[in-house]
């Protein structure tokens, strides 16, 4: 299949998905954690609704991010128009403590979501996660329940046959919603180039290293790399045997911390 054909058919696939979000389920809201794919999933929203995002957007904020990222979501929220909403996480010291330390710094994020879902009554969240970047994610649904304590009950999932989601959920749980789960990361990269989607230029190399994936400053280091265009970086992920989140320091804690984290409502 030609590339732009796979392309219109991963677009239009997510545009169902957020069509189907919008229509079914109420109050909604995205996250965006200002990365390249929950960027593309705002270009997206703004095709799927012509040109206005139609529910708040989210950013979990524990004042971690590097400078750049706060830079580009102020120019984002302010260039699109978008109903921004910055939820300030709670302390490291509010959660579990027996995760490794750099899991404890991303749980963070965890708790932050859950306070949102207890003050703002959320029914749904858009999360723009992907299943080719963690094995754990590889076991998500689309339409994804989330119980009374924001856990992820991974052995009891709803089947998705013929694009049939679950949108009912009992009263004081939510849904996770997830319209990039058929990505991959070089079709994120790919469609950036294509719909000349703006992102944050930590992406590209300097001086040999480059962030791969954007995280907190305290828990993400960069990759070494000499990628300085969308060409080179989707060459470079065409050769590379190196996972996505090489440069996430918890996902070098003990085996089972991002099973922990994700289980217990990390995104």
């Amino acid at each position: 299949m030609p590339r732009d054909a796979d392309l219109d058919e991963l677009e239009a696939r997510s545009i169902y998905i957020l069509r189907e979000a919008r229509r079914c389920v109420a109050p909604l809201a995205m996250l965006w954690s200002i990365g390249k794919d929950s960027t593309a999933l705002l270009w997206l929203a703004r095709k799927a609704f012509f040109g206005a995002v139609p529910f708040p957007v989210v950013q979990l904020d524990t004042e971690m991010e590097l400078p750049e990222v706060y830079q580009f979501r102020d120019d984002i929220a302010k260039a699109w128009d978008l109903d921004l909403r910055v939820e300030m996480c709670p302390p490291e010291a509010s959660v579990d403590q027996t995760l490794p330390p750099a899991s404890r710094a991303a749980a963070r994020k965890t708790e932050g979501l859950k306070n949102l879902i207890g003050h703002a009554g959320y029914k749904g969240v858009l999360v723009g996660i992907r299943r080719d970047e963690q094995a754990t994610r590889a076991k998500e649904r689309v339409f994804s329940p989330r119980s009374f304590g924001s856990d992820w009950d991974v052995r009891n999932q709803p089947s998705e046959f013929w694009n049939h989601y679950t949108t009912d959920v009992p009263e004081g749980t939510h849904l996770r919603i997830h319209p990039l789960l058929h990505w991959t990361e070089v079709d994120i990269w790919r469609y950036h180039e294509r719909e000349n989607i703006p992102f944050c230029d930590l992406y590209f190399a300097r001086e040999g290293k480059r962030y791969r994936s954007l995280g907190e400053k305290n828990i993400t280091v960069p990759i070494e790399s000499n990628a300085s265009t969308i060409a080179e970086i989707i060459a470079e992920l065409e050769t590379t045997r190196e996972p996505e989140r090489a440069g996430r320091v918890m996902d070098h804690d003990s085996e089972d911390s991002f099973e922990r984290l994700r289980t217990a409502g990390y995104m």
